[in-house]
């Protein structure tokens, strides 16, 4: 429960209950065909989940960082490709929560996500380099890029992205920027055909010489260094990408529970024991990011994004045995298509390509270890 007014109490997780009993029954269908659910988003707006973590003064739900996490595990035990496209959303209001928890004005950005903006990001495949072409011209930069995945995008309102200045007079830079969606030269094209999360409209946006102005460039960096947003960015986005994640699991160890209930057999017994134990390490793994996490107070350092990180890997690796003890408790049923957790199973492992992936992180953690930058 979150307090927003003296008077006034939200039950977060029952909100997305709500909205998640009734994306289910279209769940499968949407699986098999790949189609995104534009009307699972007018849900989550319709709700206040979309603001939900937008602070009360500024005229959001006022969640804190942990519920916006419960909110998201209950979405992915119904509907898991939503729940992933809508992680992406909320991980970008956090990143704003944490600056308005520093001192930096994020007023205007709440101020579009309470009157309804569905924020969409490209940060996964951007990192410290990024894609792209800037071209500096009077008042802004002429901006030329392919970006994906971009989760969600069908839905959303403005694309947060970042743009390599290759000719920059220092040197290349990166532009850290905000783009409407429906700005000249932006669009879609539908891509996303993939193992899991089929339906989470993870494609590509064109930027075909779309003009950004200065105002909407937050940020300019060198492309070649270490940027501490990145530290923010994982912090804040990590502990909520992975509640996702985790709902997935919980769906697939209730099933699975549910099908073998009857069962007496000691190899049953032990199976059932064994996804037990995976569930609990990344529910425990999952808590201690929000706790590490400090509702978004935490300090942007290095170590705390390499704990972070490393935490979201061994969560991976227990997220993704979970499921498979799922399957191996049930039998040959969870192998069929005719049964959910072959969903759960594929989508699970959409985990392992959130930042960072293993081998990244490991290194990563290393060179943060050993008192090097992250990234060479």
């Amino acid at each position: 429960m979150t307090t927003t007014s003296p008077d006034i109490s939200i039950d977060w997780t029952a909100r997305a209950r709500r909205v998640g009993e009734t994306l289910r029954p279209e769940v499968a269908a949407r699986d098999r065909s790949g189609e995104f659910s534009t009307a699972a988003f007018d849900l989550l707006r319709d709700a206040g989940l979309s603001a939900a973590l937008v602070p009360a003064e500024f005229g959001g739900g006022g969640a804190t960082h942990h519920e916006m996490g419960a909110i998201l595990r209950e979405l992915g035990r119904h509907d898991p490709s939503t729940a992933v496209a809508f992680a992406m959303h909320t991980h970008l209001v956090a990143a704003q929560v944490w600056r308005h928890n520093h001192g930096i004005d994020a007023a205007p950005l709440f101020g579009k996500v309470v009157d309804g903006a569905i924020l969409i990001s490209t940060g996964a495949s951007d990192w410290v380099g990024s894609s792209g072409r800037a071209e500096r011209v009077d008042g802004g930069y002429r901006v030329h890029a392919r970006k994906a995945p971009a989760s969600g995008v069908e839905a959303g309102t403005v694309l947060v992205t970042s743009i390599r200045w290759g000719d920059a007079p220092d040197g290349p830079h990166v532009l850290h920027c905000a783009v409407p969606l429906n700005s000249p030269g932006v669009r879609i094209e539908k891509t996303w055909d993939t193992l899991g999360l089929r339906a989470s409209g993870s494609h590509t946006v064109i930027l075909d010489d779309v003009f950004v102005p200065d105002k909407a460039v937050s940020l300019i960096r060198r492309a070649d260094a270490w940027p501490p947003l990145l530290n923010v960015v994982m912090g804040a986005a990590m502990p909520l990408v992975m509640s996702a994640y985790l709902g997935i699991a919980d769906g697939a160890v209730e099933l699975a529970a549910a099908l073998a209930a009857e069962r007496a057999d000691a190899p049953t017994f032990q199976l059932a024991g064994e996804m037990v134990n995976a569930h609990l390490t990344a529910t425990d793994l999952i808590a201690a990011m929000f706790t590490a996490a400090d509702n978004l107070q935490f300090d942007n350092t290095d170590q705390h994004a390499s704990h972070i990180l490393a935490r979201k890997t061994a969560a991976a690796e227990a997220l993704l045995n979970t499921v498979r003890i799922a399957i191996e408790t049930v039998g040959g049923l969870g192998y069929s298509r005719h049964c959910e957790l072959e969903m759960r199973y594929r989508d699970v492992h959409g985990c392992l390509f959130h930042p960072l992936p293993r081998a990244k992180q490991t290194r990563f953690s290393g060179r943060v270890l050993l008192g090097h930058t992250p990234n060479g």
